[in-house]
């Protein structure tokens, strides 16, 4: 997609700047603070194959993959494999399809933004929304997207999203939460984490800090 076109995409949702904080889950700040110390070292979107979490297969569940495809006039989303917990949540598997197609038109203008943004800026994506199960209690849905590269330009190749549902209730019904043709999610914040892109191990020293003696 040429960028004019997905720039003006990307101006129809409104985007906070956000440090990693912003997080809430203790497991999506972990899966981001693996992707923060990859960018560190290039300052540009790490290879998929380089990104290993420790516990990642206890998160697959969660986990989306995307291939990026740009080869068209408008740039396209495969879902290579989606979690349980989507297919859940949407009622059916996507896997093989574009994501505009597996949300279909009524979500495609509220979540497709989303991702372009996470292309567009190179960056992570934070979203949380909310929408009512069926029997009418409140679920948090919390998205985390990391984009990745295996483009010398740096260009987004791939993106892996984390997709978490909470509710205050305690338990709620996930299957077709997604799917209420009734009412879309409430979008409660979106943001693009472009501050404090670092992630330090606790106790260590980075090669790069100067140290001096007494």
């Amino acid at each position: 997609m040429p960028h004019s076109a997905l720039a003006h995409r990307i101006s129809a949702v409104d985007f906070e700047s956000a440090n990693p904080t912003v997080v809430k889950s203790i497991k999506q700040r972990d899966l981001l603070n693996t992707w923060l110390r990859l960018y560190a070292r290039q300052q540009c979107p790490p290879r998929r194959d380089d990104y290993k979490p420790e516990r990642i297969a206890d998160e697959a569940p969660d986990l989306v993959y995307y291939l990026v495809d740009a080869a068209h006039q408008q740039t396209r989303l495969i879902i290579e494999s989606d979690g349980t917990r989507m297919s859940d949540a949407y009622g059916n598997t996507g896997k093989g399809k574009s994501l505009r197609e597996y949300i279909g038109p009524r979500l495609a203008p509220q979540v497709m933004p989303i991702y372009y943004a996470c292309i567009e800026r190179r960056l992570p994506v934070y979203t949380v929304s909310t929408i009512d199960d069926m029997y009418g209690r409140l679920v948090a849905y919390e998205r985390l997207l990391m984009p990745f590269s295996e483009s010398d330009l740096g260009e987004v190749t791939h993106i892996i999203a984390s997709l978490k549902t909470i509710s205050e209730d305690g338990s709620f019904e996930i299957r077709n939460l997604m799917r209420d043709d009734q009412k879309l999610p409430t979008q409660k914040f979106r943001g693009v984490i472009d501050r404090d892109l670092f992630h330090r191990m606790p106790g260590r020293i980075p090669a790069d800090d100067v140290i001096e003696f007494g």
